[in-house]
């Protein structure tokens, strides 16, 4: 007997997933007749979703007709928009980048002019592309946290502000648009680069500072959106400097890059921003790995909390400053194992993301291919196809 709701979209993710790569192979999965299994194939077929090849063994007869994804059927868009810069790609269906380009974000706040300049460099990404490539999505992440369901950013004063972020950008391109935090789309390609680990924390230190949660398997997003969002922690002990959210003395006013380059522009040596400044303290450079091992320190002394409250297996730090790891490791690792309890430490790693992490617009790849290769989505799909 079929499986109730057995599918293409189901069928789709056996192949996808390779637990099912012949005909035959999704009739013995799914329990599905000859006759449904070759409706749905031929559905995927004429959409262009799957590509049959003769291949693969054969104990007599002609060799079974292999299926697999077609990754060239359509394309996705991603925009991964930063407090001082943007990258934007056009990419195909597993989230390879086809083309790409990146701009400054303006320092003046006007998140409207922001996406405005987004949507301009992916039209002229688009226009690259052939003309009979359909684009199904775009994926999109702000430095701020958001409202998942409805795809405002919400934090006011910090970030992109209050805006209708995925309503702005379905006006633009009339697809589906998905908004997440920066933070978390980096938690949630990390998650996938470490699915045996349940419990995980990224760090991003760059302009800001932000964490994204994975615990028991999940994303935790908070009841407004707000989880880790420790850049805003009030520190003891510091300065008392205003912050960009209005505030004073957050821990984004002792260890953001925005900070740190503005504490380089205090001692004379104004630098062109935070890659310039993790490049010198790559290189040895005195004040920077003087100032970079302290912000490793403050936002240790936060995260410390952290890893007692949640006990992650692994912090992944991401970020601009996470290309001068070495000083901003060892500042947070003195403050963790300091001020945290010897059982959350005890096994806990704290690495950098890997040579071949995804980047930002991957992961904003990434986070709008889960929904619209989605078996609900990839019915609706083919669904208006027929009608």
């Amino acid at each position: 007997m079929a499986t109730p709701g057995t599918t293409a979209g189901d069928v789709l993710g056996l192949i996808r997933g390779h637990k099912a790569v012949t005909r035959a192979d999704i009739r013995r999965v799914t329990g599905l007749s000859r006759t449904a299994v070759t409706l749905r194939v031929e559905q995927l077929l004429e959409h262009g979703l799957v590509a049959e090849r003769a291949e693969g063994g054969s104990t007599g007869g002609r060799p079974p007709t292999r299926l697999a994804f077609n990754p060239e059927s359509g394309t996705v868009l991603a925009a991964s928009i930063g407090a001082s810069r943007a990258q934007v790609a056009a990419c195909d269906l597993v989230g390879t980048v086809l083309t790409e380009s990146e701009f400054a974000v303006p320092s003046t706040g006007d998140a409207q002019a922001v996406f405005g300049m987004a949507a301009e460099h992916l039209r002229r990404l688009m226009a690259k592309l052939p003309p009979e490539q359909s684009v199904y999505g775009l994926g999109v992440s702000v430095p701020s946290a958001v409202d998942i369901a409805t795809g405002h950013s919400l934090a006011a004063g910090t970030g992109v502000g209050e805006v209708a972020v995925a309503e702005f950008f379905v006006e633009q391109f009339a697809v589906p648009v998905r908004v997440d935090s920066d933070v978390n789309v980096l938690a949630l390609a990390e998650h996938r680069r470490h699915p045996e680990v349940d419990d995980l924390l990224v760090l991003k230190t760059s302009t800001g500072i932000g964490a994204g949660i994975i615990a028991g398997g999940r994303l935790q997003r908070g009841a407004w959106g707000a989880a880790g969002d420790i850049g805003h922690i009030k520190l003891g002990g510091g300065d008392d400097r205003p912050c960009r959210c209005g505030d004073r003395g957050c821990l984004e006013t002792e260890a953001a890059g925005w900070a740190l380059l503005g504490r380089f522009t205090d001692l004379g040596r104004p630098l062109s921003g935070l890659p310039e400044l993790a490049e010198l303290a790559r290189g040895g450079d005195p004040d920077a790995v003087r100032l970079v091992r302290e912000a490793g320190r403050r936002i240790g002394e936060v995260l410390a909390a952290a890893v007692n409250l949640l006990n992650p297996a692994v912090v992944v730090v991401r970020g601009d400053l996470s290309h001068a790891f070495e000083p901003m490791v060892a500042g947070l690792r003195e403050r963790i194992y300091q001020y945290s309890s010897a059982l959350s430490t005890s096994n806990l790693r704290i690495e950098p993301g890997a040579d071949d992490a995804p980047t930002g617009i991957q992961a904003c790849a990434a986070m709008i291919l889960d929904r619209i290769l989605a078996t609900d989505a990839i019915n609706a799909l083919l669904d208006d196809v027929r009608h």
